[in-house]
């Protein structure tokens, strides 16, 4: 018998979690074609201008007749969303309210879940002891990466290491020929790095001729750099790798302070991402980390969702959860401002989902979108951040980052919002990994075999018969194990660690 799903019992669709033949009866229906894995069969006639539900939304609308067992996509989909810039009113219709608890809590035991990190002096957790190198520019981007390199020799398996868990660089192309909000967005995010809790010490590399100009740069840091930073210009120097390897030298002895100590589970904060997607991410990968964020939240943890693009069509989800009248403003305020950029450059709203996702069985904005926003469980949204601002430590809740869908940029924006580690859904998989730890999750079982130099983790399990609540508490439980340091991702294990920044300006 055909395995399928229908998601909500208002959803006029049905999602085959294998791949069905035509002619196989699936729900009271036959299928009129064969239809791949996460892909959408109607369930019903549906007519044409009429909605398409899934999740028990509308993620479109009948762009024709489709009869019953037919296969829902692009070809018979189209959006609903409007393309022309509209402000948001649901305020006659959504009220900002608290969220009410979740049953499920971070610890499934009475005690307290706790995880082995680092204490800094102003008192925030780490999960990692690291040293950082920052460019200010892009120009010494092949600088920092040899100091990383030479560092790491000299400290990495040695005796002299001393707790130390690496020395990275991470080259980027800006930080000259910007000007105005384009230049304070690269330096907001490289400040966020160079503030990072995991980072114990840092050294920040500049060129020395560049816009992002050393002593401004160092004034976004504010005034107390103390011990943990170390800077200088190439230009002002006769050797700039030997110059940065004496510096990291002296960083790594104060680095070397730093020793692991229990810290409650409530100090984490965790960014959640999707990639790739597909037909299966609303399934399973991203209700399975909207249920860990739920745990962590429920335990006062606090849990990151950027992607704001991929919120246009489920803003309504997340209006319901505000945890008040302020949040419930920015929200709207947050899909809004996004909504006004798309039409300065006058491009349509949806031209997401990409060609991967389309694969994948996901046809529609909105569809992504309402599978998109399951990563935030049902956490009360208590905090709303431009982008390259931190989340306010001790509030608890989901914090929504701006910044766009793109991996890079959103991933790394969740970073310098504070992110200890990103918990990372993907249906088509991807290489990619971020300053923060980043756990890799299959939203199929097929994925995770056939790349397990990329996966972590495998919510796949839920379509072979898992249960959530039993993989949410062994997902939680790497959490933990990765915040301590007794398990590293495997972008971690395999060097990859990328950042990228928002740019939006002239060039000069």
């Amino acid at each position: 018998m055909a395995r399928f799903l229908k998601i909500d019992p208002s959803d006029n669709v049905l999602i085959a979690l294998e791949p069905i033949a035509a002619g196989t009866a699936v729900n009271g229906v036959v299928a009129a074609v064969d239809i791949p894995a996460g892909h959408k069969i109607a369930e019903r006639a549906i007519h044409t201008g009429e909605p398409v539900t899934k999740y028990g939304y509308p993620i479109g609308v009948a762009s024709t007749e489709i009869a019953a067992g037919s296969h829902i996509h692009s070809h018979n989909l189209k959006s609903a969303l409007a393309q022309k810039f509209d402000d948001l009113n649901y305020a006659d219709t959504v009220k900002p309210r608290e969220t009410e608890t979740p049953e499920a809590s971070l610890a499934s035991s009475p005690s307290r879940k706790t995880f082995d990190g680092y204490r800094r002096p102003d008192g925030r957790a780490a999960t990692r002891n690291e040293i950082w190198i920052v460019n200010t520019v892009g120009c010494v981007n092949h600088a920092s990466e040899r100091i990383a390199a030479a560092a790491n020799k000299e400290f990495l398996g040695s005796e002299r290491n001393g707790g130390i868990d690496g020395v990275y660089a991470f080259p980027h192309p800006f930080g000259c020929s910007q000007l105005g909000d384009d230049l304070q967005h690269t330096q907001k995010v490289l400040a966020g790095l160079v503030n990072h809790p995991n980072a114990a010490a840092v050294l920040i590399l500049g060129l020395g001729c560049e816009n992002n100009q050393m002593k401004d740069f160092l004034a976004t840091l504010g005034p107390q750099m103390g011990e943990r930073i170390r800077y200088f210009n190439a230009q002002d120097v006769s050797d700039e790798i030997e110059e940065g390897v004496a510096a990291v030298r002296e960083l790594a002895e104060y680095a070397k302070q730093f020793k692991r100590e229990p810290i409650d589970a409530a100090e984490l904060i965790v960014g959640m991402k999707c990639g790739g997607s597909d037909g299966f991410s609303g399934i399973t990968g991203n209700p399975l980390v909207g249920r860990v964020a739920d745990r962590l939240t429920r335990g006062g943890g606090t849990v990151l969702l950027s992607e704001v693009p991929e919120m246009f069509g489920a803003e309504k989800v997340l209006l319901e959860r505000a945890a008040d009248e302020s949040a419930f403003n920015r929200i709207i305020g947050l899909v809004n401002s996004f909504r006004g950029y798309f039409q300065k450059y006058d491009e349509p709203i949806d031209e997401n989902p990409s060609p991967g996702n389309k694969a994948g069985g996901i046809s529609t904005l909105a569809e992504k979108s309402l599978g998109c926003v399951q990563k935030g469980g049902r956490a009360p949204v208590k905090q709303v951040l431009q982008y390259g601002e931190p989340a306010k430590a001790g509030l608890g809740g989901l914090a929504l980052v701006n910044a766009p869908g793109n991996d890079g940029v959103s991933c790394t924006a969740m970073t310098v919002a504070g992110a200890h580690t990103l918990l990372f859904t993907t249906g088509r998989g991807t290489p990619m990994g971020f300053p923060a730890p980043t756990v890799k999750i299959s939203t199929n079982s097929d994925l995770f075999r056939r790349k397990p130099q990329w996966i972590d983790f495998n919510a796949g399990q839920l379509l072979d018969g898992k249960e959530m609540d039993a993989l949410a508490d062994e997902l939680v439980d790497h959490v933990l194990a990765i915040a301590s340091g007794r398990a590293h991702t495997k972008n971690e294990q395999h060097g990859y660690r990328e950042i990228a920044i928002w740019k939006d300006g002239v060039t000069l």
